[in-house]
């Protein structure tokens, strides 16, 4: 709800009518009514009198709403309201609509069988609504009579059939004409380089307000400085978008959000370009021409340097870098995440993030970031607002809480259902003693298997299958994420495994454990397809010490299994199959100290490999099938 008490229409109605005044050019053509209310500097007319405006409550047969009624006895109608209203209602001028635009009936032909009471409410304003504007340019400006707060105030209603979009609510007759005071300022805060610069009280007092927020943002106060600059947007000035912009996105808001009036300057496209065509990639039905649009008036060095960028953010090799203390701490984050510590890749940006430097005085925080394959994830609404809210660029301020962390310990998470219920089965293996790198000379057939770059698991998916021309129905070769597990473990995870098949199955514990020791699981508990399976396998110095396998209803076993992992303690009944499965799965973590790091997993991009088959070759006297494709 505005507050519309005690307002001073004449020095508010006054103000817009000598800045309005003011921005016309002197050797501009103006009708003769323009030219007296230029000299005159007010766009109003005289005050209705309380005769007249009680005569135009008789003929409405209503009572006008408060703020009209206010305004009306400073100005008895108005001119320009905003860019698109020439001419608005005063005493005499005002009437009901009565459908005589004949747009009930368009709307109406909109509204289907299943249309709401609110839909078809919405609709009727034209048959209801008192209209106000007298000359415009095809824009209606409607007080709605069934639309009415506490105060008693009508909204008003305005529709333009070339904006393409419903109808806009304002909530009373005063925030609309704030709201055509804003459009005014907005529409001539940008001059072509023939029109003279728009200044004034309001422009120099805003733009001191826009400032103060800068400083304010690099103070850690974001939410204050994101208020100011929001308002001095809708009064077009020039600094607030691009400013506001970089707010947003930290925030996790990326619509709309194109950095106007920054992306395009040189000293901060190295910052601010890459989220811009992140965004763009990550909309492929997108033409990349588009991205000229959000970049009009850079030079060609800079266009041809966002498509460079646009290139390598889409094939994911795109690396973001800064200078000084931050930038080296962007390494080792990078070095974190790319093994799944994004906790603590997140919390070593944060530590550095009060010795970042900015391009220039309206870059408020590191953005580009962002765009990096493997820093990106790392972003959460949350963590933006740590961030944001975290001095830096020269300026001191309170430090913020830590954001929580997103990666809890253990490995009990992969009994949760995720969103869509699609991880119902899964297998991982944990070495313990070798770092990451180590693992495709022990997963992967040959020496030349290499990681991949890190990628998202579909990602690597549709890559590795890209032209791939033969397709066997017995090989399982599981293309897996690798990564860290905690002190002193690696893993390999497989989110989306082929189908169990128990007679086939080979365990890859034995040949991943030379020289140290390897835990494999496969979990099937809550599969979608077949009964349900629980395979666990540990092997040490290339020698399997215990294994077993829960399937068709029964357990088989080997080896002398550990008291907490007794298959005996978790299948007597499996009525509850995730239960089932988070006890598995603490028990695991409690006998070997690892885990699996859930928003690397999940929400990041690892580095993946292709392992062995988890199946033996085919029998004398099985069938198996081999598609090759042409």
């Amino acid at each position: 709800m505005t507050d519309t008490t005690a307002f001073d229409w004449r020095s508010f109605l006054l103000r817009w009518s000598g800045e309005w005044a003011d921005s016309l050019p002197d050797d501009e053509t103006r009708s003769e009514d323009d030219e007296a209310a230029r000299q005159s500097r007010w766009l109003g007319f005289p005050p209705a009198s309380e005769e007249r405006i009680a005569a135009m409550e008789e003929r409405l047969g209503r009572r006008i709403p408060p703020s009209y009624r206010e305004f009306l006895e400073v100005s008895d109608g108005w001119r320009h309201a905003g860019e698109f209203v020439w001419l608005l209602a005063g005493t005499e001028d005002a009437h009901w609509h009565n459908n005589e635009s004949g747009l009930a009936d368009m709307f109406e032909e909109y509204l289907d069988e299943d249309a709401g009471a609110e839909e078809r409410r919405e609709s009727d304003i034209w048959r209801r609504g008192l209209q106000l504007d007298v000359e415009s340019d095809i824009t209606h400006v409607l007080l709605d009579p069934e639309d009415v707060d506490e105060n008693g105030e009508w909204a008003v209603y305005t529709w333009a059939s070339w904006r393409a979009a419903p109808p806009d609510r304002h909530a009373n007759f005063l925030a609309f004409m704030r709201d055509m005071y804003r459009e005014f300022h907005s529409l001539l805060a940008h001059p072509s380089d023939e029109e003279p610069v728009f200044a004034n009280d309001t422009t120099r007092k805003l733009d001191a307000r826009v400032e103060e927020a800068r400083l304010e943002a690099l103070r850690g106060g974001w939410e204050r400085a994101g208020t100011a600059l929001e308002e001095a947007k809708e009064y077009g000035r020039p600094r607030a978008v691009g400013l506001g912009d970089q707010i947003r996105r930290l925030l996790g808001q990326t619509s709309m959000v194109y950095f106007d009036g920054l992306v395009t300057d040189r000293s901060y496209a190295p910052e601010l370009l890459p989220p811009l065509v992140a965004e763009h990639a990550a909309h492929s039905y997108r033409d990349d021409a588009t991205l000229t649009f959000h970049l009009r008036g850079a030079d060609d060095d800079l266009v041809s340097l966002a498509y460079a960028t646009l290139d390598q953010v889409r094939n994911g090799t795109y690396r973001y870098t800064a200078a000084g203390p931050f930038g080296e701490a962007v390494e080792r984050a990078r070095e974190l995440a790319r093994w799944g510590d994004t906790d603590g890749a997140w919390r070593t940006l944060i530590h550095a993030l009060p010795l970042w430097e900015p391009l220039g005085p309206d870059h408020l925080a590191p953005l580009g970031w962002v765009a990096d394959p493997v820093l990106g994830p790392l972003l959460t609404p949350e963590r933006g607002r740590e961030l944001l809210s975290t001095p830096r660029g020269g300026q001191t301020g309170q430090a913020p809480a830590p954001a929580a962390g997103l990666d809890t310990s253990g490995l009990a998470w992969l009994a949760e259902p995720d969103p869509g219920n699609n991880r119902t089965s899964y297998r991982f293996v944990l070495v313990e003693g070798v770092e990451p790198e180590e693992l495709p000379g022990r997963l992967a057939d040959g020496d030349g298997t290499v990681l991949t770059e890190p990628m998202t698991f579909w990602e690597a998916r549709d890559r590795s299958r890209h032209g791939q021309r033969e397709f066997s129905s017995y090989e399982d070769r599981a293309l897996m994420a690798v990564g860290r597990a905690g002190t002193g473990w690696s893993f390999a995870f497989d989110g989306d495994p082929a189908p169990f098949d128990r007679r086939r199955f080979v365990s890859p514990a034995a040949a991943a454990s030379a020289g140290t020791r390897a835990v494999v699981v496969w979990s099937g508990l809550r599969t979608w397809h077949g009964e349900p399976f629980f395979h666990l396998s540990v092997a040490r110095d290339g020698v399997e010490e215990y294994a077993f396998t829960y399937a068709d209803g029964e357990v088989r076993s080997s080896g002398e299994i550990p008291q907490a992992l007794d298959p005996s303690g978790f299948f007597s009944n499996l009525e509850d199959s995730a239960e089932v499965e988070r006890s598995l799965l603490e028990a695991l973590a409690g006998e070997f100290g690892a885990h699996l790091p859930r928003h690397a997993i999940v929400n990041g991009r690892l580095h993946t490999i292709a392992t062995r088959s988890w199946t033996r070759p085919p029998r004398d006297g099985e069938t198996y099938a081999v598609i090759h494709m042409h």
